[in-house]
Parts: C-alpha cells; sequence; structure tokens
C-alpha cells in the first residue's frame, strides 16, 4: 500500500512541478452566484450564461460570459472543452469531515457519544499508523472529487501523522483544504488523547510545516469540550492568539447528552457555547460544527463573534440529534453565518447534492422550505464566504481558482425522464439536488486541471 501511494504521490507532484498547465476554454452552461438568493424567481442573483465559457490560465479564470465574446480572446492553441448541455459551476464545498471515519460510515444504532465510544474512538486509534493514514487519505481525496466536491474542511485524528498524511496527499493533488489534527486529552481511550502540552507543539509544528503552503490551510482544532480539559482549552487558545490567519474548528449542541455532560464539566461556564468563548475560541474564521439547539445567547454570542455554524443535515438525522434550524438562524435579527457540511462518517453520504437533498427535508419540517437557487448558492459561494474563502472558491469570478464541476441533470434514467417536463432553470437544480448524486457529476476541475476522469481512467 506504501508503495501505491509513494509513487502515485510523485506522480502528481512531478505533473505540477515540470509538465506546463494547459490553457483551457470550457463551455457550457455557465451558473455562477452574485449574492444570496432572496427566492426562486431572483434571477438577478446570479449569473447565468446558456451558452457560457470559461478561459483558464494557471489554474485560474482568466475570462467568463458568453461563448462568442470569451473564445474571441485566447490564442490558437488553447484546448477547447465542450461540456454542453451540462452546468458548469462552482466546485463544491464541503465544511465538515472526518477523514478518520470512511470506514465506520454507516454504523449501525448509536446516539453521538454510543458513537464515538463505539466506532469513532477506535477506528481513529488506527491512524497511528502513518501508513494506514496516508491510505485513507488517498481514498479520501478521490472519494471527494469524485462527489465534485473541491475544497473541504477536514478533521483529522489526533495523531500527528495522520495531518501529514492529509495535507501531502491533498497538496499533491493541489486541492484547497482547511484541516487540523484534533486535540483531545481526557474522556476517550488512550490510543486517541494528547496532553495539552504535546497537543499545543504538534499544531504547532503542523501550522508551521503546512499552513499556507499551496492551497493548505489549518485549523486548530480541540474535537470539543468534552474531550478536552480547560488545560488543552487554554492551550487552544494560546494558539489562536498566535496564529489568527489560521481557522478553528469543533463541536457545539450537538445532542442534549453532550450538552448536559459539558455543563457538568464547565460548571462555571454560562452554557455550552461560553465555554468556547471563555477561552477565545469564537470568531469569524471559527467553524462550530452542528448547533443544533443554541440558545438565544449562544446565538447572538455566535452572530457577534462572526462565528460559523455548520448544518450537517445526514449526520443529524442518522445519530437522531435534532433538527437544524436554519432560517431561525438566518432570518434573526442577528443573523448567523451558517455553512453545510457532509459530516462523514456520522453523516451517510459523501455527496454535497444528497446532503442538500436532506437539508431541504429537515428546514421544512422547521417551517419554510429552501428554494434550489438558495440551495446551490449554499453549496458554492455561500460556504464560500462561511468558510472566509471566496476570494478564491466558490464563484467563477474572473481571478479566482478555477475549482469547477460540470453537471448532468440527466445523468441516470429517472433524472432523463423527470427532466423531459422541467422547463426552468430552478427545476433542473431541483432534479439534481433531489435525485443527483456522484452520477450527476460529469466532470471536476481543481485549479483548472480535470480530475474526475482521471480518477475514472486510473488502474483500481
Amino acid at each position: 500500500m506504501l508503495e501505491g501511494w509513494g509513487y502515485r504521490r510523485v506522480r502528481f507532484v512531478l505533473f505540477r512541478a515540470r509538465v506546463p498547465m494547459t490553457d483551457l476554454l470550457l463551455r457550457g452552461r455557465i451558473l455562477s452566484f452574485l449574492r444570496e438568493p432572496e427566492g426562486v424567481e431572483d434571477a438577478s442573483s446570479c449569473l447565468y450564461e446558456e451558452d457560457g465559457a470559461l478561459l483558464i490560465k494557471d489554474g485560474r479564470i482568466a475570462a467568463m460570459g458568453g461563448f462568442s465574446a470569451v473564445a474571441a480572446k485566447p490564442a490558437a492553441d488553447v484546448e477547447t472543452i465542450d461540456h454542453r448541455p451540462h452546468l458548469i459551476m462552482p466546485g463544491l464545498i464541503d465544511a465538515h469531515v472526518h477523514v478518520p471515519q470512511m470506514q465506520v460510515i454507516a454504523s449501525y444504532g448509536a446516539e453521538l457519544l454510543d458513537w464515538l465510544s463505539n466506532y469513532t474512538f477506535p477506528e481513529e486509534g488506527r491512524f497511528r499508523d502513518a501508513q494506514h493514514a496516508r491510505r485513507v487519505a488517498r481514498m479520501f481525496v478521490d472519494e471527494m472529487m469524485r462527489h465534485g466536491t473541491t475544497t473541504v474542511a477536514a478533521y483529522c485524528s489526533v495523531h500527528k501523522a495522520s495531518a501529514e498524511a492529509f495535507f501531502a496527499e491533498s497538496g499533491a493533488r493541489g486541492l484547497m483544504v482547511i484541516a487540523g489534527k484534533v486535540m483531545m486529552d481526557r474522556n476517550a481511550p488512550d490510543a486517541v488523547l494528547d496532553t495539552p502540552r504535546s497537543s499545543y507543539d504538534d499544531t504547532k509544528a503542523l501550522i508551521g510545516a503546512w499552513h499556507g503552503k499551496g492551497r493548505l490551510r489549518y485549523a486548530i482544532t480541540p474535537r470539543f469540550a468534552i474531550t478536552s480539559s480547560p488545560e488543552q482549552m487554554e492551550m487552544a487558545g494560546a494558539l489562536v492568539r498566535e496564529h489568527p490567519e489560521c481557522h478553528v474548528q469543533t463541536h457545539l449542541s450537538e445532542n442534549h447528552a453532550e450538552i448536559r455532560w459539558t455543563e457538568e464539566l464547565y460548571p462555571e461556564a454560562r452554557d455550552y457555547t461560553d465555554v468556547y468563548q471563555r477561552y477565545g475560541l469564537l470568531g469569524p474564521r471559527s467553524l462550530f460544527g452542528h448547533c443544533i439547539h443554541l440558545s438565544e445567547r449562544e446565538a447572538d454570542a455566535m452572530s457577534e463573534s462572526g462565528s460559523v455554524a455548520i448544518f450537517c443535515p445526514t449526520s443529524n438525522l442518522f445519530l437522531g440529534s435534532g433538527l437544524f434550524d436554519y432560517f431561525r438562524y438566518k432570518r434573526r435579527e442577528r443573523p448567523l453565518r451558517v455553512a453545510t457540511a457532509t459530516d462523514v462518517g456520522g453523516g451517510t453520504n459523501y455527496s454535497m447534492l444528497r446532503t442538500m437533498d436532506e437539508a431541504y427535508k429537515v428546514i421544512a419540517l422547521n417551517g419554510p422550505k429552501i428554494d434550489p437557487l438558495r440551495s446551490f448558492w449554499q453549496l458554492t459561494r455561500g460556504n464560500a464566504e462561511a468558510l472566509s474563502l471566496a476570494d478564491h472558491v466558490g464563484t467563477l469570478d474572473v481571478g479566482t481558482d478555477a475549482d469547477l464541476v460540470v453537471l448532468d441533470a440527466r445523468a441516470t434514467p429517472a433524472m432523463k425522464l423527470r427532466m423531459e417536463r422541467a422547463e426552468t432553470l430552478a427545476e433542473e437544480l431541483f432534479v439534481l439536488q433531489t435525485l443527483g448524486d456522484d452520477r450527476a457529476v460529469s466532470e471536476v476541475y481543481v485549479a483548472g486541471r480535470p480530475v474526475k476522469s482521471t480518477l475514472a481512467a486510473a488502474p483500481a
């Protein structure tokens, strides 16, 4: 396994370093969002070209618009790829995943705390083995790209080698990722524990080695308050003060039993959110997974600090944690920044299309429904803005990284039949969201390079 991974990594590194990048002209139906849509009829929120084109130079978008206008710009040696009648959009963004949980996805019959004890912690203990960490990192990146996800915020295991493997694999493929090794020093088996000092030292070393290298970003990652002592939380806060350019990611208010235990462990805190607030972990680059059961005080604290609540619908349903009230947070007097995510492996699918299908249902149970324009804004520009990455990804703006997904709303017989009756772009998007999965992803581009077709052509 190690030789196979090593060969693959070297192959990608050499490809990027020595082979000149070919300029590409992509033709197809182009869709990108300018702002958050206000409803299904809000056509001014997006840019749509029926016969559109993107010119890609050096991994970035050099021109975007109607095909005839864009095609007049490049030199004769540009390679043209015609994706018509498919839809070309920014690559999909997943704001919360657990790389070490690939082999426990679809594990039966547990709520959050049991899930961690019975499945997650034993599985993550295997990532002491650097070879295993490299193998899973490679397979995880493959799966993300296969499903059209080109940017991800990821948790690695407590082991430094796990984060090193994920950063190495992501960097070799040119992916935009935010990731970090988890910090956890109590209430878990010894195999997945560090100490306050080792967690600080390992995180500091990983930031120095990987943060800002290419398209890699580091996230300071205390798993959650239950598995971090006050001493470790102090260390996490110190890292945030020393590295304000880094993200923070952790979990918050997912499950009622989790909330009660946290309050027992931190009796001086006003509530669960206040635990993180006291250690300086709230802020505009702070990503809080789940946030299902926030009080109004907690929501105000999140909003005032610019922190991000991450909606993980398939995980919340699978573990029976509760229903995230999307529009409660979005439409309150002090709105929250919200992102969406698969939360693999508590989440049950790698596809952000499937995730938004489940999000639609969860939101509908709370009241108003989310329309397809807003769903696809959330999957692209919305998640990019929540991750503070919209200057790089999530749009088709000139100068941004050419991370793209090509979507086929007729990819399966059922989708093709349904599309015979679809008359609007919004209807097509809803078909993709409701019936689509990796089969609807025709091609994926990462920094201007096609990757899904490369995966399909690679030997097993």
